[in-house]
């Protein structure tokens, strides 16, 4: 099985859970009307499993539809649990994470399908949905259908800029793949309130961290959220057509720059709630894996090297990378997929091989991982993984941990500023 991963070169990932990405808040309120029909001139997908897919992939996408059809199937808008199984499922943790929706809706889209289509629109409604009657969206909900305003049920009250970022993006992806503007409304919405909540004048500039569980503006500034922001508004700059967007995108893009330490060839993780003094308490993997994966610049993709240098890690017959330096005791799962897509674009002697050798230790996850069923990955190889800073990602089978997965195998990028659907078509 892990030779066959192999073949088919697989990626994977994984999701911490209980720190969603700090930061932003969500859009304006208003009513979000859905096109009752497809636009004109938008050919319909193939049929769901029109498109032969291999084994892994296909079981991915079963455990992604039976955590999204746990309560209720069919096209009721809502956002999809995020973990089963394992502790959390001990602890009947069935949050459902913002940032999680987002990434099943680009694995769905990535599929190519009718099928898939639909059920991202089922997600994207709800995240519609949510900011009509919100006025912003928070970290994560109860997993229920949004029949009704009083169906509503927030789990984490903060909103991240990097959350806000990601479901933004999302949002984006959904009108490119089907052409209904109330997803590009949404979209504008909740890249305007992170300009006018988040942007921040103060050191190298940047967006601060978004609102706190309650209600407060984080002060600090994160890169992550940072290069979400920077992929978001590049993405709305093309899809709008519109300038502005790509000048907000340059003051996301000026901050994470600033935040490159070129003695170490890695990024910061951001800074402290001064807004000018770099934090380096912790180093973790997102931060530089992803900031190749959204800016593609040969002049920082020294980032992915230092990942794979001083984060990989082998332990209780696992291979892959960790969430950060400060605990090297589990492999962090999506961390591995993260970096396993970042070797694969940039494609520098050895990269390949490092990439396939991290992906078929995912997919030996999928199939025998701690708390698996043979369908969904699981967001880490040991209950408790720290993030440096004061969260834990867990063995619990995780929906975005398996929607990384998905896009990874694909060779997909959410951060590049391609549109999903574009990258799709060209395999």
């Amino acid at each position: 099985m892990v030779a066959a991963a192999i073949g088919i070169t697989v990626l994977l990932v994984a999701i911490r859970h209980s720190r969603p990405p700090d930061g932003a808040v969500c859009g304006r309120p208003g009513t979000a009307r859905l096109a009752a029909d497809r636009p004109a001139g938008v050919a319909p997908a193939a049929p769901r499993h029109a498109r032969q897919l291999p084994a892994s992939l296909a079981q991915a996408y079963q455990f992604l539809d039976q955590m999204m059809d746990i309560r209720t199937a069919g096209p009721a808008p809502r956002l999809v649990q995020s973990y089963t199984g394992g502790l959390l499922g001990q602890r009947d943790d069935t949050s459902a994470s913002t940032y999680d929706n987002a990434l099943l809706i680009d694995a769905y889209l990535a599929e190519g399908t009718a099928g898939g289509v639909a059920r991202a629109e089922t997600i994207g409604k709800a995240l519609l949905y949510l900011q009509a009657h919100e006025r912003r969206l928070h970290n994560a909900y109860a997993p229920v259908p949004l029949d009704a305003a009083n169906a509503i049920q927030v789990t984490d009250q903060a909103s991240s800029t990097g959350t806000l970022a990601w479901a933004g993006q999302a949002l984006v992806q959904l009108y490119t793949a089907t052409r209904i503007r109330a997803y590009l409304s949404g979209a504008i919405d909740l890249g305007e309130w992170i300009q006018s909540q988040c942007r921040d004048g103060r050191g190298p500039g940047g967006y601060a961290g978004g609102d706190n569980a309650a209600g407060a503006k984080i002060p600090w500034k994160s890169t992550e959220h940072n290069i979400d922001v920077y992929a978001f508004f590049r993405l709305l700059a093309q899809e709008t057509g519109d300038p502005v967007w790509s000048q907000r995108a340059a003051w996301a893009r000026r901050f994470v720059m600033s935040m490159w330490d070129p003695a170490q060839s890695r990024f910061y993780l951001g800074t402290t709630g001064d807004g000018g003094t770099r934090n380096d308490t912790a180093q973790v993997e997102d931060v530089n894996s992803w900031s190749y994966l959204a800016l593609h610049d040969p002049a920082y993709a020294g980032s992915v090297s230092w990942d794979v240098a001083h984060l990989s890690v082998s332990a209780a017959g696992y291979r892959g990378v960790t969430y950060c330096t400060g605990d090297p005791t589990g492999v962090w799962f999506e961390g591995t997929a993260h970096v396993a897509d970042a070797l694969r674009l940039r494609n520098q002697p050895g990269d390949s091989a490092q990439a396939r050798s991290y992906l078929a230790d995912i997919a030996d996850a999928q199939a025998h991982g701690p708390n698996g069923d043979g369908l969904g990955i699981m967001a880490a190889s040991r209950d408790a993984l720290s993030d440096c800073q004061g969260g834990y990602v867990y063995a619990s089978l995780h929906t975005g941990t398996t929607a990384w997965y998905i896009l990874a195998a694909d060779g997909l990028d959410p951060l590049s500023g391609t549109p999903i659907a574009r990258q799709a078509a060209r395999r």
